[in-house]
């Protein structure tokens, strides 16, 4: 990665009508903010449709996009949409909080329309990106529309004979449900098509596109139903372990995740095809990929099925620098970033250091007066990412305003505070300074928001991932003052 800076500002976090941040004209906003800025990198977090929870890191497919992304706007200047289709619509009270069940209610309306206006016009043209994408398009559709046939409930809980994926129970449901498939291939193909034409447009700006891939995927999925041999399964599709991780100072019983885990054997056998096939296409999605929990490829944290918490677990190997060899082997270098945060081993770090990608230094861990962490910016290195903090930690001002005293000193004492530049700009500012290759913060940190404005708190249901930005919070003066940064620490 060429050195530059970073905002972390995810598409549902983006301001405008309708519910949620889209594709729509604010990206392209947010993407001239940047560009204004000097910002080399926009980072978001996963794009796959979300499921119960509203967590992107839990998602119907690895390879689908979110259809609440779909701008509704270009779909009218389209034609596939009339504004009194969507604009009359109760798309939630706060426009500075995404209301998950709203969307839900009415989103998928609204998208049903513009499949029925849309279709037949463009169906040569789905049917084209049917076929480049058959490798998990398919599946994922067929896996939305049955899903609807039974309440909207898990494959876990679908009849057998389709829960098990026989071929009669296969055609039959192929053939009971072909219009509700066909929509799910409509809308996935509106999304790529949006998609592509935003990501088009920020490069051609100069700025890349970092995205997430959690190395999990949902048990409520499209990938578990239709590959169920490539995860730890018994005979009857049940787990036999699930992931997550043990308990640590911050949480007393660990982090039950719940995810199905690998059958590594059978993904070894295939030469990591399906690993293969998911890297190739989050870089179709991103120009960077961010995987989340890189640890669990060196080891990996077991929990027997069923637990109520994670106390009771084991740690097992992962495929370690098999698997990234086959990637490069098919597909080259790659532009990937590990996060190599949690409980990390020498055989974490040796792998790190075997695949050559860079690592994570995180600001909001580094102040402890009881240590001299890796995280300050003194001891960082050339090839690594700094954050301010994470979509899993508070905003930096809502960290300055609860961190022990001790730590608040020491952050005061390192980064020269002064009350006319705050805490929030001097942390940006060590980070900006650091010789890491790549530097970034919130969108959140820039806007200098508190706990209010916090993305996530891991371990918790409800209340995540709403956050959204005020109408015109992207301003040339903010831009101005990031550039300034940028331009003085050369990014």
């Amino acid at each position: 990665m060429k050195r530059g800076g970073g905002i972390l500002m995810h598409l549902s976090s983006l301001p405008g009508g309708y519910g949620i941040g889209t594709m729509g004209s604010e990206a392209y906003h947010f993407a001239d903010f940047l560009k204004q800025a000097g910002v080399r990198y926009w980072q978001m977090l996963p794009l796959g449709p979300t499921s119960y929870g509203d967590s992107p890191y839990s998602s119907f497919s690895a390879f689908a996009g979110n259809p609440y992304f779909i701008d509704l706007d270009l779909l009218a200047k389209d034609g596939l949409l009339k504004k009194t289709d969507y604009a009359t619509l109760p798309w939630g009270e706060d426009p500075e909080r995404v209301d998950y069940a709203v969307l839900y209610e009415n989103r998928f309306k609204v998208l049903k329309i513009a499949y029925q206006n849309g279709y037949a016009r463009d169906k040569k043209a789905v049917d084209a990106f049917a076929r480049e994408n058959a490798a998990w398009l398919t599946d994922y559709a067929e896996y939305m529309a049955i899903k609807k046939r039974f309440g909207d409930r898990s494959w876990k809980q679908w009849d057998d004979d389709i829960r098990m994926r026989t071929p009669k129970a296969l055609e039959h449901y192929r053939t009971l449900l072909k219009d509700e498939i066909t929509f799910w291939i409509y809308v996935q193909y509106l999304f790529f098509k949006q998609w592509r034409a935003l990501k088009s447009y920020a490069n051609n700006a100069g700025i890349q596109i970092i995205g997430d891939m959690p190395i999990y995927v949902a048990d409520d999925s499209a990938d578990a139903w239709a590959n169920s041999g490539l995860f730890w399964y018994d005979e009857t599709n049940t787990p036999v372990c699930v992931a997550g991780c043990p308990p640590d100072p911050f949480t007393a019983k660990g982090q039950l995740w719940g995810n199905p885990l690998y059958n590594w054997p059978v993904h070894q056998k295939t030469g990591y095809r399906w690993w293969i096939d998911r890297v190739k296409a989050s870089l179709a999605f991103f120009d960077v990929v961010r995987i989340d929990h890189f640890r669990g490829f060196e080891a990996y944290y077991t929990i027997p099925y069923g637990s109520e918490d994670a106390i009771k677990g084991e740690w097992l190997k992962g495929p370690g620098i098999d698997l990234f060899r086959a990637i490069k082997k098919e597909l080259g270098r790659v532009d990937i970033i590990a996060e190599d945060l949690g409980f990390i081993t020498d055989g974490v770090r040796r792998l790190l250091r075997q695949t050559g990608y860079p690592g994570m230094k995180v600001l909001e861990f580094a102040f402890s007066p009881d240590e001299e962490s890796d995280f300050l910016p003194h001891r960082h290195v050339k090839n690594c990412i700094v954050y301010t903090g994470t979509h899993d930690n508070d905003t930096v001002k809502g960290w300055y305003d609860h961190c022990k005293r001790g730590e608040r000193r020491y952050f005061n004492r390192y980064v020269n505070y002064t009350r006319s530049e705050g805490p929030v700009w001097g942390c940006i500012r060590a980070a900006w300074a650091s010789v890491a290759d790549c530097a970034v913060a919130q969108m959140q940190d820039f806007l200098e928001l508190g706990s209010e404005a916090r993305m996530n708190i891991p371990s918790t249901l409800g209340g995540n991932w709403q956050w959204r930005a005020k109408e015109g919070a992207f301003t040339e003066a903010l831009a101005g003052r990031i550039r300034l940064l940028t331009d003085t620490y050369h990014r």
